[in-house]
């Protein structure tokens, strides 16, 4: 007998339709067409976290999807014909949920898109990709486990991946004729919101409001006392919930200069900061830090909020003046590379997206590097395809964190 194959709403449809066709007169708005979108076009969404990106970041699946559900530590009910729950579980359990977007604080982004591709659903997530480096790990072998479509909430790449210059650029990077002598410098500089999303250290406990449950709003990361800076958008200012202005910020600034310059699969080894002394709990100024990769290409993130500017030049022409003649025609002659696949378009077509898990978990783990080395306050060696820090035991602590009981990755 033959296997039984799992076949999704989208699939029957699409079937149904091809059979009907023969046979009758199919009504246009099954079809397609003008003004009229097909049933097999069409997707059931959920939003997880509803604040001031929550219905940003719905839209930005750029599909024609249905919000049947939304789900926020602050509602319970129904709204506008929708469920609204407390509890992302509950979300994950309904079969009518195609997609999810995901705009909760990032200490819950990965154990809820983990969940959701293992129910099946598809998911784009705001940005940062995760809190930690070893969440990262975790959510890209769930992609690939479980054969769905996971989208970062950034999008910059899509458009430097059309740009010739970044092509060109790409393309030198990728060629390995640079060897391990590349001489570049990539220096972002400023609207890091360093300032603005820093902590408060002298908080002091308030009462936790009715329509808050603030046990589950903290979930996997420790149950402090309440203080409304630690919730709304100025989360960003603890440890426990994201990394300043750097892990807010950094990812939409480095995820496209990641693909520019051929770094989706790896990470840097050399992390230093000029940082003062962290606070424990309270994310804080800084102002540079240095990631170095094996080939020699470095990242400078520089927030130009505290202490003195970064003062090395940024090489801009670097790159082809390293290269002779002969290795510029190599570069001219290289096809180039592969456009890359929007949410939407890997959803309809099952396509990796280009935002996918393994390289937006290298992004994010620039902005964690960055942090650990302020955090630590010394240069850190980093192995890229262990994904551990070497010979610094402190340092690892805070790549792979310890989560709240009962929550794990």
């Amino acid at each position: 007998m033959p296997k039984t194959e799992k076949v999704t709403r989208r699939q029957f449809i699409k079937s149904s339709i091809g059979a009907a066709t023969a046979f009758t007169i199919v009504p246009r708005h099954v079809l397609g067409g003008p003004n009229h979108t097909p049933p097999s076009e069409t997707f059931g969404g959920a939003l997880i976290g509803c604040g001031g990106r929550g219905n940003g970041t719905f839209n930005a699946m750029g599909l024609e999807a249905k919000k049947l559900a939304i789900c926020d530590v602050k509602f319970v009910g129904r709204e506008d014909n929708k469920t609204i729950y407390r509890d992302f579980r509950r979300v994950l359990e309904r079969k009518d949920i195609d997609v999810v977007a995901i705009a909760t604080p990032p200490h819950w982004h990965a154990l809820i898109s983990i969940a959701a591709m293992e129910a099946g659903k598809d998911v784009l997530c705001e940005k940062p990709m995760t809190r930690f480096i070893a969440e990262g790990r975790a959510v890209a072998e769930a992609e690939k486990r479980y054969k769905r479509i996971f989208q970062v909430g950034t999008f910059g790449r899509f458009g430097r991946s059309r740009d010739p210059r970044s092509i060109e650029i790409h393309k030198i990077m990728a060629s390995g004729l640079l060897k391990n002598n590349c001489k570049g410098v990539h220096i972002k500089s400023g609207g890091l919101k360093v300032k603005e999303w820093s902590g408060m250290v002298n908080a002091k406990p308030q009462p936790v409001p009715k329509s808050l449950d603030w046990d589950m709003y903290c979930g996997p990361s420790p149950l402090r006392p309440y203080h409304p800076h630690r919730h709304g958008g100025t989360h960003r200012g603890y440890w426990d919930y994201e990394g300043g202005g750097l892990a807010d910020m950094g990812q939409h600034h480095y995820d496209p200069v990641q693909w520019v310059y051929a770094k989706d699969d790896t990470s840097p080894v050399e992390i230093e900061a000029y940082a003062p002394p962290a606070h424990q709990e309270a994310c804080g100024m800084w102002g540079w830090v240095e990631l170095k990769y094996a080939d020699g290409m470095t990242f400078v993130f520089d927030s130009r909020e505290w202490g003195e500017p970064y003062n090395r030049k940024q090489a801009r022409e670097v790159l082809l003046s390293d290269l002779s003649e002969e290795d510029r025609k190599k570069i001219k002659d290289m096809p180039d590379p592969e456009p890359l696949v929007s949410f939407a378009e890997a959803v309809k077509t099952r396509k990796r997206a280009g935002g996918n898990a393994d390289a937006a978990n290298r992004s994010a783990t620039l902005m964690h590097l960055a942090n650990i080395a302020i955090r630590t306050g010394r240069k850190l060696r980093y192995d890229p395809v262990k994904e551990q820090i070497v010979g610094d035991e402190e340092a690892n602590r805070l790549v792979n964190q310890p989560m709240r009981a009962p929550w794990h990755l």
